[in-house]
């Protein structure tokens, strides 16, 4: 008679039971430690000739081989922690090389429950100097794209088991430095740790097919690709630096979703911290610091729907945040600094949230919204102060809504806030403080209500200094506004323009001052506050 199903699950639960004690015994039994090479002549020796909980302790020197290690085996350098020129020095010293030969397998592999501590690993495959120096100087852009996941012999390899690697060095691999792989749905949860890896062929580490590493701690510079690469995986990605990467310092695709917390991305080709590849790519990306990279500080695009929050991104060469290419970030708390163009720059939108960004010192636009298509976006409580050119520039095909922002400037000639033609925008209580021309300069269509608009350089002569300025074909509604300290409130020529409820003080002659056909011009219910100065001077429109 057959047994039930229940029985066939009670038989294998005490087989696992039996499984599970032999595992503890094994364990509980004391740690033999194997030492290479005084015991025996290779690691690889060694390590088969030890014990679930042994310990192969390997003394300085270069051992030409690669290791495929055993599980809840220990394989360790000897020596301290002191440290050495670039980590460890007993990592600096206990070499494993496979002399750049063309074999099949990882330089070390690891197995469940395995620890790799202070080693350096190199030669593992073809390393192309002239290669990695060509795409160095293009930036990368000669690259093709390729899945990370793609076929290759890594330095280390970590092929769906839980385990430790720490402490290592790992460069001049022709393909990613430490590989991390999901394999059949299995959960992955390693622990990659203080290690440095650099000069690979592929990434420096690379976490893919469903993999959830912890990877914390690690020195990853001018690797062929990111200094640490995802596709399909979700770790957590904590305190690295990554610098000199011919592509990102931390690049995220093909349906990844990291946490990425508290990493330093430096002087990569592109950017500091890059995200694409559809809309199923949804990280999380915080407290990180970007700066000085090749492009943006954090540059999203193809559709990608990152969280961006609470980083710092200074000094890149394009925009602070850039995202284009239909992506759809979520831009919460970041701060953009002295960048080459924007603070954030958004190139597409599909109602992108930008909300309490500290955006400074940019030498283009705090926030700018260029590209081609309809989009949209929501700036919200943002503070844009001291950019060189415009708080924010909204160009043809956007229309945005502005709420509860803060938009300044001292000096300077350009507007806080300029829209194009063919641009529309919805201001309602946010605060524009400044000198230039005018708060708002538009050829687009603008919604201005219960706005703080103050001057801080009234120009009663010389070039224009209008609260806004509304150029040939513009539409301004402008309603229960405070202006002071400008010109006029408003200036416009050949603009349709609905004005009340406003408040005015420290104009010159006139409140508004319009030129055009009196049809398309409401001037209503104003309150204006100076001598001599009148509400509205209708002037014919320009010949």
């Amino acid at each position: 008679m057959k047994p039930s199903l229940g029985s066939a699950t009670g038989a294998c639960v005490r087989c696992l039971g039996v499984a599970a004690a032999l595992l503890l015994n094994q364990l509980a039994t004391p740690a033999a430690q194997l030492l290479v090479p005084a015991s025996f002549p290779t690691i690889q020796a060694a390590v088969d000739a030890a014990k679930p909980g042994d310990v192969v302790l390997v003394q300085a020197g270069t051992y030409c081989e690669r290791v495929r290690l055993k599980e809840y085996v220990t394989l360790r350098s000897a020596g301290t922690d002191a440290p050495g020129k670039l980590g460890l020095a007993r990592a600096e010293a206990t070499i494993i090389d496979g002399a750049g030969k063309p074999e099949t397998s990882s330089g070390v592999a690891m197995a469940e429950g395995t620890v790799l501590d202070g080693f350096t690993v190199t030669g593992i495959g073809r390393y192309d100097d002239a290669e990695w120096q060509r795409h160095f100087n293009t930036r990368g852009n000669e690259q093709p794209h390729e899945h990370i996941g793609a076929p290759g012999v890594a330095g280390i390899s970590i092929q769906g088991v839980n385990c430790e690697v720490r402490q290592n060095i790992v460069h001049h691999v022709g393909y990613t430095g430490i590989a991390i792989t999901g394999v059949d749905g299995r959960v992955c949860m390693p622990l990659v740790v203080s290690n440095v890896c650099h000069r690979n062929m592929g990434g420096g580490i690379g976490s893919m097919n469903g993999s959830r590493a912890t990877i914390r701690g690690n020195l990853c510079f001018e690797n062929f690709y990111a200094g640490i690469g995802h596709e399909n995986a979700s770790p957590l990605v904590e305190l690295n630096r990554c610098h000199g990467n011919i592509r990102a310092g931390i690049g995220i695709s093909e349906g990844a979703s990291p946490t990425v917390r508290s990493n330093v991305c430096y002087l990569n080709r592109r950017a500091g911290i890059g995200v694409r590849t559809g809309s199923n790519t949804r990280p999380v990306i915080e407290r990180n610091e970007c700066r000085e990279n090749g492009m943006a500080g954090i540059g999203v695009e193809e559709e990608a729907e990152p969280a961006l929050q609470f980083n710092r991104c200074f000094r890149n060469l394009l925009a602070g945040i850039g995202a284009r290419d239909h992506a759809r970030p979520l831009i919460l708390g970041n701060e953009c600094f002295e960048n080459g163009e924007a603070g954030i720059g958004l190139m597409t939108g599909r109602s992108t949230q930008v909300i309490s960004n500290h955006c400074h010192l940019n030498k283009s636009a705090g926030i700018g919204l260029a590209g081609t298509g309809t989009n949209s976006a929501d700036l919200i409580a943002n503070r844009l102060i001291e950019n060189a050119t415009v708080a924010i520039g909204v160009n043809a095909g956007w229309a945005v809504t502005l709420t509860g922002n803060e938009l300044a400037r001292a000096n300077g000639m350009p507007p806080l806030m300029m829209v194009f033609g063919g641009a529309s925008a919805g201001l309602t209580n946010n605060t524009l403080r400044g000198g230039g021309v005018a708060a708002i300069r538009t050829a687009g269509n603008v919604v201005v209500r219960d706005n703080r608009i103050e001057g801080t350089l009234l120009r009663k002569a010389g070039p224009p200094n209008f609260g806004i300025w509304a150029l040939p074909g513009a539409l301004v509604e402008m309603t229960g506004n405070t202006v002071g300290g400008w010109r006029h409130a408003l200036f416009a020529e050949g603009a349709g323009v609905s004005a009340r409820q406003n408040s005015v003080k420290d104009a010159v002659t006139a409140a508004f001052r319009i030129r055009g056909n009196p049809a398309k011009i409401l001037v209503t219910g104003n309150q204006v506050a100076g001598a001599g100065v009148q509400e509205l001077l209708l002037e014919p429109e320009a010949k």
